[in-house]
């Protein structure tokens, strides 16, 4: 087992994955900018290093300065978190050619599932369903491109090969639309992620998003820990979670959960990692696989009974994975609110001083947050400060103590997000489960 672990990441994922390591009696080193000097997990990290000046660019994406603090604290392994440097192939193999470890996958594995183009061909290989789509990138050939869309059918969906987190794609309804698009989009994606490669699928009008959490050893054991409903988004971005996903049938999670099991055993996966899927009219349709730990991973560990950062912590270190598929039992419900510094139906972030803090308690609650009372919220980072997260043995028991939980929360001296919570958490819709990604959007639009 590892003795020190270097967490390159902030906020309450670098306190999650802390608290984590102190369990295992492992100690931490923390990476901060200037603007995090004063973050809790900073102060309870048996060492921190500051890596550089508040903008990301310069500290929690300067992949020098990190692996200069791991050498210089004798660390022996590097827990990226999510975000920032966590699902760079690069930077997987620079730690690794330095003699660290990485705590995720392996770097092609990273570089395979990062490409949308190649993550659906393997995909495809090991049996996964996926959506109608382009064979690959699309060709330089207008009447070629042509062609695929209307073999798809309108209307389709335009993705940067190098794409993530709603960025780079563009939906297009009509054959006269179509080139200006794919010319647009690839303008776009090589500007963002340095590879203008697209391609094109199908777009599904009214799908579900659910995901399905792997672990595996890289080798032949890999295990499926259930799936989760992300469906409640707003331009892509999650706003509530929940495990079990409601109103799909056990047999067909059962089936699509085995297949992504089956794919990790194929590529030799190593670590946590996600399947994303659209989901429509009882058919999954492969999207990403995400390589790391995800944001909701709490509510599959409240369903489980198992700590999905140790479990990468373990795997990384080389120790026996003994889980097995039997021994994953599911039990209850549970439900996760991002709280977002952020005005609460314009969405304008809400940087500042945190004047009053309370979160709540009680039966089945669960806060993963880094702020306090007092805390600045700094403005050069994501907005999200806090996870609210209840379990009960129903899906009603776990709704009814988010609503009670939500109701207890203050947050003052900024701006958040929770009133746009309270108001779901009262939505016959969502009460009713099943919503489609574009059910949040949607009810936005309608506000006066």
């Amino acid at each position: 087992m590892f003795e020190k672990i270097l967490i390159a990441n902030r906020g309450e994922i670098a306190l999650r994955i802390q608290r984590a390591c102190r369990e295992l009696g492992i100690k931490t080193v923390v990476v901060h900018s200037e603007a995090d000097r004063e973050a809790k997990y900073v102060r309870l990290a048996d060492e921190s290093v500051c890596i550089g000046p508040a903008p990301s660019r310069e500290s929690y994406l300067n992949m020098p300065a990190i692996i200069s603090a791991a050498e210089v604290t004798d660390s022996e392994a590097i827990h990226p978190g999510y975000g920032f440097l966590s699902e760079n192939a690069d930077f997987a193999d620079r730690v690794e050619k330095s003699g660290f470890v990485f705590i995720g996958p392996r770097p092609d594995t990273i570089r395979l599932m990062g490409d949308k183009v190649s993550a659906k061909r393997a995909m495809i290989e090991a049996g996964v369903p996926v959506v109608p789509g382009s064979e690959g990138a699309l060709p330089d050939d207008p009447q070629e491109i042509i062609r695929v869309a209307r073999e798809v059918g309108y209307p389709v969906i335009i993705k940067a090969a190098g794409g993530g987190g709603g960025r780079g794609m563009r939906v297009v309804y009509t054959e006269a639309a179509l080139l200006n698009a794919v010319t647009m989009t690839r303008s776009e994606a090589g500007a963002a992620f340095n590879n203008p490669e697209v391609y094109m699928e199908k777009f599904l009008e009214n799908p579900r998003h659910i995901e399905i959490q792997v672990l595996a050893d890289g080798g032949r054991n890999a295990v499926w820990l259930g799936e989760r409903d992300c469906s409640m988004q707003r331009r892509h971005q999650k706003v509530i979670e929940e495990a079990p996903a409601p109103g799909v049938a056990r047999r067909l999670i059962e089936r699509i959960g085995d297949r992504c099991a089956d794919a990790c055993r194929k590529m030799g996966y190593r670590g946590a990692g996600t399947f994303e899927f659209l989901y429509e009219s009882g058919e999954f349709y492969f999207i990403e696989m995400n390589t790391r730990i995800q944001v909701e991973h709490p509510v599959t560990e409240l369903i489980t009974g198992i700590d999905l950062v140790q479990q990468q912590i373990l795997i990384a270190a080389g120790e026996k994975f003994a889980l097995r598929q039997r021994d994953v039992a599911f039990k209850g419900h549970a439900i996760e609110c991002r709280i977002n510094a952020e005005d609460p139906f314009r969405f304008v972030p809400s940087p500042g001083r945190i004047t009053n803090w309370h979160t709540p308690g009680g039966p089945g609650v669960r806060i993963d947050s880094h702020a306090f009372n007092g805390y600045f919220v700094p403005p050069n980072y994501d907005s999200m400060i806090a996870k609210v997260i209840t379990y009960g043995d129903t899906r009603d028991q776990a709704l009814a103590r988010m609503r009670i939980a939500l109701s207890e929360m203050v947050v003052e001296g900024i701006s958040t997000n929770i009133p746009l919570h309270r108001e779901l958490l009262q939505d016959a819709r969502f009460i009713e489960g099943g919503t489609s990604i574009h059910y949040l959007e949607n009810k936005l639009a309608q506000r006066p």
